[in-house]
């Protein structure tokens, strides 16, 4: 099975999106998830007899737009054919809004086999299951500990999240009066293993919860010498100490340890597309921060660049959702062309008056623009990568640079 390219997964996500935001009035929307090994005669069998049972719906025109949709999938069916990971069909009468419905399909092609035959009649698309598929599965446990605190969670995919903190009752190397050296030094190393042993086994208990087929290991973070005595300690679940991956030096072991350990085991994740992403930004702000003038940002500087053909990697952000609008006056010659924010079901904003003779303008064409631009990639043999808002570099390609760099061959001056 090929793997997605990015920008599959880019048009996955946003197909998903747009599923989410259509509604029906009623039980209206039909959802119908057909596994690759399912004969099409059987479904079209079972699509009759769902016909045939929706005659029974009182409402007249519930019954009318469920048999519709029915129909309109078996007549797709009729000269179809099931891809290798099987095909689902969204199909029904759509709230358009103004007491107005709409019948709509659209087929989607997953990226991973369907499992279960499923006929979902509801007043939304069932997407659960595809939904589980934009989830990253790959699992690794981040244990950052020193003899004051610990802080235990998993990064999966691209997110990192925090599960468990401890602190300890460790006293500290002063002791107090009428105790000697030695009582005080047992005491504190009698301290020290409980509170490596509460570690081991709260940070297990986290692993062991993660189905253990998706699970890559386990990274181990701190200052030295405190993670090689907790690492030759066995303090871990027996299954656990197994897939110890490493130990990195990091300063921090509360929360904001976890992302430093992940940046401390770089080499070790370099096939990990957080850390592939990761890299592709620092080289973006290498050349930022350079006099090399192999970096630009914002939509309009990053057209020009790419139409020239000095584009070497376009960077776009998965979250990035916009359209561009040719707007032109109906009377005289005015044109003019904007990009804007969408979400799924925005309509289109005013176009208000044409500025040389006040006439109305219209909008002529619409196009998504991470499509617009990654066909032009397509055509100058530019490298375009998505990337990810889960860690902090992607979170400032949005918000910061509104969601489009690129890295230049050479610099142009634009």
């Amino acid at each position: 099975m090929a793997e997605q390219s990015s920008h599959q997964k880019y048009e996955f996500k946003k197909k998903l999106e747009s599923l989410r935001g259509k509604k029906g009035r009623g039980t209206e929307l039909i959802s119908l998830y057909i596994p690759p090994d399912k004969q099409i005669s059987d479904v079209v069998s079972q699509l009759r007899n769902e016909h045939s049972q929706a005659s029974n719906i009182k409402s007249k025109l519930t019954k009318t737009n469920v048999q519709g949709a029915i129909d309109s999938i078996m007549s797709r069916l009729r000269y179809g054919t099931v891809p290798e990971n099987g095909i689902v069909y969204f199909t029904g009468a759509v709230d358009v809004g103004a007491n107005k419905t709409n019948m709509e399909t659209t087929i989607v092609e997953p990226p991973q086999p369907i499992i279960t035959y499923r006929y979902h009649c509801d007043s939304s698309f069932f997407l659960t299951p595809l939904e589980e598929m934009l989830k990253e599965a790959k699992t690794y446990g981040l244990l950052v500990l020193d003899r004051r605190e610990a802080t235990v969670g998993l990064l999966t995919g691209k997110q990192i999240e925090a599960f468990r903190k401890l602190t300890s009752t460790v006293p500290g190397k002063q002791r107090k009066g009428g105790q000697s050296a030695h009582r005080f030094q047992q005491l504190r190393l009698i301290a020290i293993h409980d509170f490596y042993k509460r570690i081991g086994d709260a940070a297990s208990e986290v692993f062991l919860a993660v189905d253990q087929k998706d699970f890559e290991g386990v990274l181990i973070g701190g200052p030295s010498p405190t993670k090689e005595e907790f690492e030759s300690g066995n303090f871990f679940h027996h299954e656990i100490e197994k897939k110890v991956l490493g130990l990195f030096d990091v300063a921090y072991t509360d929360e904001s340890g976890l992302p430093e350990l992940v940046n401390a085991a770089g080499e070790r994740l370099e096939d990990l597309d957080l850390m592939v992403e990761k890299k592709l930004m620092q080289q973006f702000f290498r050349e930022l921060v350079s006099d090399s003038g192999k970096a630009t940002y914002g939509e309009d500087n990053v057209r020009e660049n790419l139409i020239i053909g000095a584009v070497d990697i376009l960077l776009i952000s998965e979250d990035l959702r916009a359209v561009r609008e040719t707007v032109k006056c109906i009377s005289c010659d005015y044109e003019q062309k904007t990009s804007r924010e969408f979400k799924p079901g925005d309509s289109s904003s005013p176009t208000g008056n044409c500025p040389k003779c006040g006439s109305y303008l219209e909008i002529t064409e619409k196009v998504d623009v991470v499509d617009q631009l990654s066909e032009i990639c397509d055509q100058m043999g530019t490298r375009v990568e998505f990337i990810s808002t889960d860690f902090e570099e992607g979170s400032q390609l949005l918000k910061a640079f509104g969601g489009v760099v690129a890295i230049l061959r050479f610099n142009t001056g634009i």
